[in-house]
């Protein structure tokens, strides 16, 4: 990608600075080398999103990815202030280990969940991300699959404090899977490769912080590691989207194929109980993590069952069934290396939970099943209504759109 570029040098030096902030960040257990740490990187990141000075776009784009990582840090930095005068220590692990009053605790989990959000481009703070794609794709790749996911990475590493306020995880909660369905949604109305990529990460972001929300930090974290691999390698690969192969049926399937999909999806959600050594039917949280492997193995052996649903069962029952067992066992690997930790604690399961489970449930047959009236000629007016304000709601900023090819300026 950056080959003949005449600021090679100074590219990869940035590049390579913002990995050794983040590396730096990750480890530090005093407060202030965290803050400062986080704080370089997003700084990093900026100058690289603004790589080409020159280009008004660029500029506007790190311009507006500031402002965000600015507000991200007073956030961040007023948390942290709390919770030092609230355990008198500047030590993480002291902190999230100590009995702090609730004049110091609430607060300074408020002003976390505030800065996680902001640095994970979830809703209403996503406007920066999806005005970020001005930058060299390798940022893109970088910083899709690193530095949005330190909202995750933060809310885990405060983990122990947010366990004693089951309240502020139903926040947090609401927040991520609000997210997740927006995101998730205008990814699905984009034409561009790159802005449905950043739409992607919003319900990813939305979907981790949910997860976190569940009191399952452990496989929010999972969920980070795996994020980080598949986007990075979707942005460094997109130059091929337009050669890519999709499934896209014209009818919905049979009610022989959606039952032999149903069949392979409740094995891929077993697979994935049996992975990560939970019980697959207890009444808490982890039961979302099982819907919805439940619901995405249905979803992945639906094309591979399209023509032969019963001559193709063995192939798709062993497809969903290892990767989910694979995923599953990813999870068990990480609880166990953050066992000592002890940062994961499904919650009882409460109406939040079951309105999030009915609503992902029903929009995913609703997606499985209404294709032929989504694409007919005279679609409803509410759906157009819905459909342009999404569309609107999903644009990036105006100033870093680029209107004309001599508005470019490459060097």
């Amino acid at each position: 990608y950056m080959k003949g570029d005449h600021k090679y040098i100074t590219f990869f030096t940035l590049f390579i600075l913002v990995v050794t902030s983040t590396i730096i960040m990750v480890s530090a257990d005093h407060i202030l080398l965290f803050f400062c740490a986080w704080c370089a990187s997003n700084l990093l990141l900026t100058k690289l999103m603004g790589y080409k000075p020159n280009w008004q776009a660029a500029r506007a784009s790190a311009s507006l990815a500031a402002k965000n990582h600015l507000i991200t840090a007073v956030c961040i930095g007023s948390g942290l202030l709390y919770f030092y005068f609230g355990s008198q220590s500047t030590s993480i692990q002291t902190i999230v280990h100590s009995k702090m009053q609730s004049s110091y605790l609430l607060p300074g989990l408020a002003l976390l969940i505030v800065g996680a959000a902001a640095q994970s481009a979830v809703y209403p703070f996503h406007k920066w991300l999806m005005s970020s794609l001005n930058s060299p794709t390798p940022v893109s790749a970088l910083m899709h699959a690193g530095l949005i996911n330190a909202g995750g990475y933060l809310l885990a590493r405060f983990a122990p404090l947010y366990i004693q306020l089951p309240e502020v995880l139903d926040v947090i909660f609401v927040v991520g899977i609000a997210s997740a369905f927006l995101g998730t949604a205008w990814k699905l109305i984009q034409s561009d490769i790159k802005r449905s990529l950043a739409c992607s990460t919003m319900g990813q972001m939305g979907f981790m912080l949910a997860q976190c929300g569940l009191g399952l930090f452990a496989a929010a974290v999972t969920h980070v590691v795996w994020h980080g691999l598949f986007k990075a390698y979707l942005f460094l690969s997109s130059s091929s989207a337009a050669q890519e192969r999709r499934y896209s049926p014209k009818q919905p399937p049979t009610a022989l194929t959606f039952a032999c999909a149903l069949f392979c999806g409740a094995l891929a959600s077993y697979g994935m109980a049996l992975g990560s050594g939970k019980p697959l039917l207890n009444l808490d949280t982890s039961l979302m993590l099982f819907v919805i492997a439940l619901l995405a193995g249905t979803q992945t052996a639906l094309p591979l069952l399209a023509r032969r649903p019963i001559g193709s069962l063995l192939r798709a029952v062993s497809i969903t069934g290892s990767i989910s067992y694979l995923y599953g066992l990813s999870i068990q690997l990480i609880s166990g290396v953050l066992l000592p930790m002890n940062i994961t604690h499904p919650q009882p399961l409460n109406l939040w939970h079951m309105v999030a489970i009915a609503m992902l449930v029903v929009g995913w047959l609703w997606m499985v099943f209404t294709k032929t009236t989504l694409s007919s000629d005279t679609p409803p007016k509410w759906f157009l209504k819905i459909y342009a304000a999404a569309l609107d709601a999903s644009q990036p900023h105006p100033s870093t759109v680029t209107t004309h090819r001599n508005s470019y300026t490459y060097k």
